[in-house]
């Protein structure tokens, strides 16, 4: 291809997203345990923005502050299953109306706005619903129907219940966890990497040469359940692990906080004081990053084996983070760093690659997207376009990470009788100090130079730094909340909702 064809061809679009990968699980963050080559290669092309954090967990409500570019307490699609609302923009809505045609291999964990969809959707009475904009190719929601149907072909005897299939094979062996009943290249991992490659494959057969393509390719791994197909189930011994960070006790860790106590209370979360069982779960986490970690590897060698690397927008990122036994803590809740800090990796053709250490937030994944493909940003964005810094990753666009966590309907709430309007936090962390406010509990100040482990509450000794801290969390407020309406009138008002209603 000419320099000149090459510089009227549209990029293409590769967005990744590996569910509950914590920001300090690469061997390129310096992980003490976890080895990942190819994304390290990758980041070593790329800028690799090293203070990345979600905005929300769980799974819903971080994705939607990634696809829309907005804060939880704007979009409201706070819980999974919240509807989100139909009448937001999206970066999959805005490509489409740019004539890209975006796909999904994987899922978009959006709730859907049950205004206009059939009650016989099932899809409106659960969390498993597609963003609009996004045409799914392979749908890998809970039940998994496409993969099921795929390793039946393939010989497999799957059990009846769809969340049974990844059961075990056999028993765990000394110091690794027993494996999936599937090897590796037929891992739902697998499957959807090959997924891709063939559609992009047939894409480029059937399309001129300068029509882009624009996948994102959302997996699973490394979310439960953790279990992990050999060899990876054997890639890190158990007894080569590291201690969680946590005080001596689960009653000890619940002394912090009212909240913490109350959620620690979970069965899910005491499960975990058999050392021997966290153990083996982490292995499996670990191993199932692993096992992403060689198929990101397949997927680059390829674009570049295949003309296309240098034509590629390439974004690797994650939902949310995951507490593997931090704080006595399994999932993704609360306030805590392991919850939230996740990685992001921008591969942008025509920029020089770097590592970034500003604070950056889910939200400015699609003001970046829309200037990177040319494209108009809906003035409903919170967050900022990451360009700037991908042009000199030693500039700052902002001072601080912000946060929020909605635990309306979870045993917390029950537990602290709290109403669902004061079932709820927010949290802002600089480079020196983390706060947490709650509507109905007493805050949380983290002074992390000294106590990087978020160990104790200085809150109650520094009421001078509560207030500054307060003050600023109320100032990010302001400027951001309640712009909702104003932004879907004026998006009305220029007639760029139009094609979502075509």
């Amino acid at each position: 291809m000419s320099e000149s064809e090459n510089s009227t061809k549209k990029l293409n679009l590769l967005l990744i997203t590996a569910d509950q990968w914590r920001g300090d699980c690469l061997s390129s963050m310096g992980h003490p345990v976890v080895h990942t080559p190819a994304l390290d290669a990758l980041a070593a092309e790329s800028v690799q923005f090293r203070r990345h954090y979600t905005n929300a967990v769980p799974c819903g409500p971080s994705r939607a502050c990634l696809h829309t570019g907005m804060y939880l307490h704007n979009h409201r699609s706070g819980t999974n299953g919240t509807p989100l609302d139909s009448r937001f923009d999206n970066w999959a809505l805005r490509l489409r109306s740019q004539g890209y045609d975006p796909v999904l291999f994987g899922y978009t964990h959006t709730g859907m706005d049950p205004r206009g969809v059939p009650e016989e959707d099932e899809r409106l009475w659960n969390d498993e619903g597609i963003l609009p904009g996004i045409r799914p190719v392979i749908d890998m929601g809970t039940h998994c129907p496409d993969w099921r149907a795929w390793l039946r072909q393939k010989g497999y005897e799957l059990p009846d219940i769809d969340g049974a299939t990844y059961g075990m094979k056999g028993a765990p062996d000394g110091n690794y966890p027993a494996p999936t009943r599937f090897t590796a290249d037929h891992s739902d991992t697998g499957f959807l990497t090959g997924q891709v490659l063939d559609y992009i494959r047939q894409h480029n057969s059937q399309s001129d040469q300068t029509a882009p393509w624009c996948v994102h390719l959302s997996l699973r791994a490394p979310h439960p359940p953790w279990v992990a197909p050999a060899p990876y189930n054997r890639r890190y011994p158990a007894d080569t692990l590291q201690e969680p960070v946590r005080k001596a006790s689960a009653e000890e860790e619940g002394s912090l906080h009212p909240w913490l106590a109350a959620h620690l209370q979970t069965p899910r979360n005491r499960s975990h004081e058999d050392s021997a069982k966290h153990r083996q779960l982490q292995a499996s986490y670990y191993g199932l990053m692993s096992e992403v970690d060689d198929n990101m590897g397949r997927l680059v060698q390829w674009l570049k084996d295949s003309g296309q690397w240098d034509n590629t927008l390439l974004i690797f990122t994650s939902d949310h983070g995951e507490q593997m036994g931090d704080h006595w803590m399994y999932g993704k809740a609360g306030f805590f760093e392991q919850s939230y800090h996740i990685p992001l990796i921008v591969h942008a053709p025509g920029f020089a690659p770097g590592v970034c250490d500003s604070f950056t937030e889910h939200v400015d994944l699609l003001p970046t997207l829309m200037q990177l493909l040319d494209t108009p940003a809906p003035r409903q964005c919170d967050g900022y376009s990451l360009v700037p810094l991908l042009q000199n990753p030693a500039e700052s666009l902002r001072g601080a990470a912000h946060f929020e966590f909605d635990f309306r309907h979870s045993q917390s709430e029950n537990v602290l009788d709290l109403d669902m309007e004061g079932a709820c936090l927010n949290v802002i962390r600089d480079q020196h100090y983390k706060y947490v406010h709650f509507a109905e509990l007493p805050p949380l100040l983290f002074d992390l130079r000294n106590d990087p482990g978020e160990l104790v509450n200085i809150a109650p000794d520094r009421p001078d730094l509560v207030a500054d801290y307060a003050g600023r969390l109320l100032s990010w407020r302001m400027r951001t909340t309640d712009k909702t309406l104003t932004h879907l009138q004026i998006t009305k008002d220029q007639g760029l909702l139009d094609h979502q209603r075509a």
